[in-house]
């Protein structure tokens, strides 16, 4: 009986996995790489359905938007040895994790000038199916809370990931390890949940077969939580961001306490060099920083408030609405101010914010959507009618007209200069964008999140008293502006940020994978996976 259960289950997982595949079809729109390049469309699921169900290699193949080529280290005069390798194991699901790996190689490239360094997606380049569809799949579904929250859940148990262990390894296992062993690393770091098991396996092959050690590594890039696929107890360490991370790890994957190592969030390190040169958000040395990087950023008024709103990479998540609210808000209430939108691929927004006269056109509130405001609009409107019908009632008086100015961006690759700028973020709950904002001591206002996924990251704001979490686009204005009027508040929540804040987690990682990689390397002798001569891969 207990056989016929697990048998169910495996088929149940497999069918998951179809499934997904089948909803989440490319669309035929044209769509655009990271490079910003415009790809050719793909056709529709009618047309051809046994080709896109079982599509070719090449058709999710990374060469539309290829990985960063080998990294070239400085010359050293008098240092012969040979360069460190490291590769760093990562997808396109999501820029957190390519930008975790690229901070990570950064200070490797600091602290071990004589670094090489690449970027390997083990499931596009010599996964099958359904691992070789991870990366279109991830856009479609990050898209569709409710198809996310299914899959997510259903994926998130013991059985799926036991399942999806065995069968990647089977049908994986081989090309992944010889092309490891190709690469022949020193050293190898994973940041994405999914390439954490079949890696750490083909690395013991590896020692087995020809005796050179690979240490690997694992660096959680979630804040509050994580899928159970993250924790491979047999990594040399696992790197999370806080205790809710490192209590999850022990409970979920039965990690020892040995081998976890509780850091923060790899970050670039523009942002706690920019935290250095401001000091305490608040302060007088701090305002006056602000306003150096205003200037610097051409923001007309460095007086006023800045709040910066960012909906991902797509630009999704009603930016359009919060923009709207929160400009109707602060001319409502007479609040001077800029408000900054990094709008990603989400061109025809960005083109309408650029293109209208907000002084000309006042922006008005778009009705509620959330129950609470509307009861809350409701009772106010009965208060006040009441206090009409007073005479002795004092007629509340008009606020001063303001004026706010609204730049719209496309990508920005600065932005730790605008997170120093800024005097609130409003954006969804991706980790990196959070951790950042706490290294520079900013408060946040959360908008949405990726249900399971980022789910534990609104409580990470909320439990470290630097944010709030409103979705409604006229509540979120109405926090907004309520916020950059309360000095005191702004300045309890930047102090709270800053003490979350772990601006140097990406240089303690490096320490502590630096230090075993150039001891491996060392046990090693300096030679190559084909120098032992054992065995070939």
């Amino acid at each position: 009986m207990t056989k016929m259960v697990n048998v169910y289950i495996m088929i149940a997982c497999f069918l998951t996995l179809l499934a997904a595949r089948v909803v989440s079809m490319p669309s035929p729109n044209p769509e655009i790489n990271l490079r910003g390049e415009r790809l050719p469309p793909t056709p529709p699921l009618s047309r051809n359905l046994f080709k896109n169900l079982f599509p070719a290699r090449s058709t999710f193949h990374p060469a539309n938007d290829p990985a960063p080529p080998y990294s070239t280290p400085p010359k050293i005069e008098g240092d012969d040895t040979k360069p460190l390798k490291v590769l760093f194991l990562s997808a396109d699901t999501g820029g957190g994790h390519r930008a975790s790996s690229e901070s990570l190689a950064s200070q490797f490239l600091l602290q071990h000038p004589n670094t090489v360094y690449t970027l390997y997606d083990i499931w596009t380049d010599d996964g099958c199916y359904p691992y070789n569809c991870l990366v279109p799949s991830y856009k479609f579904m990050s898209s569709r809370p409710r198809i996310w929250r299914f899959l997510y859940h259903l994926s998130n148990s013991a059985p799926y990931c036991a399942f999806m262990n065995l069968h990647s390894q089977v049908t994986s296992k081989r090309r992944i390890r010889k092309r490891i062993a190709e690469y022949d690393p020193d050293v190898i770091v994973s940041v994405h949940p999914t390439m954490t098991n079949v890696p750490q396996k083909c690395v013991i092959d590896i020692k087995k077969e020809t005796g050179k050690d690979i240490p690997i590594f694992t660096v959680v890039t979630d804040l509050g939580s994580g899928h159970a696929t993250w924790f491979t107890r047999r990594m040399e360490k696992i790197f999370v961001a806080s205790s809710r991370m490192s209590k999850l790890a022990r409970v979920r994957g039965w990690v020892s306490r040995s081998k976890l190592v509780e850091c923060g969030l790899p970050i670039r390190k523009q942002f706690g060099e920019k935290k250095a040169a401001m000091g305490k958000r608040g302060s007088e040395p701090g305002k006056e920083y602000q306003r150096f990087m205003r200037q610097g950023l051409k923001i007309k008024n460095t007086e006023d408030p800045v709040i910066l709103v960012m909906g991902g990479g797509e630009g999704v998540g009603s930016l359009g609405e919060i923009v709207e609210d929160t400009v109707a808000e602060m001319q409502r209430t007479g609040t001077n101010g800029t408000v900054a939108v990094v709008c990603g691929r989400n061109e025809q927004l960005r083109s309408q914010l650029s293109s209208r006269d907000w002084d000309a056109s006042p922006a008005k509130l778009t009705p509620s959507t959330s129950r609470r405001t509307r009861k809350r609009d409701m009772i106010k409107r009965v208060f006040k009618r009441r206090r009409l019908d007073t005479a002795s009632s004092p007629v509340p008086p008009t606020p001063p007209p303001s004026h706010v100015d609204v730049i719209p961006m496309a990508f920005v690759s600065n932005m730790d200069e605008w997170m120093a700028a800024a005097s609130v973020l409003v954006t969804k709950a991706g980790p990196g964008t959070i951790a950042e904002a706490a290294a520079m001591g900013l408060p946040v206002l959360l908008t949405s999140f990726l249900p399971g996924q980022e789910a534990g990251n609104v409580d990470v704001v909320l439990e470290g008293g630097f944010g709030d979490y409103v979705s409604d686009p006229v509540g979120i204005a109405r926090t907004v502006v309520e916020w950059v009027n309360d000095e005191n508040m702004m300045t309890t929540m930047a102090k709270n940020a800053e003490s979350v804040g772990a601006p140097d987690a990406a240089k303690s990682i490096v320490e502590v994978v630096l230090e075993r990689a150039l001891e491996a390397r060392k046990l090693n002798g300096g030679k190559s996976a084909a120098d032992f001569g054992k065995k070939k891969v």
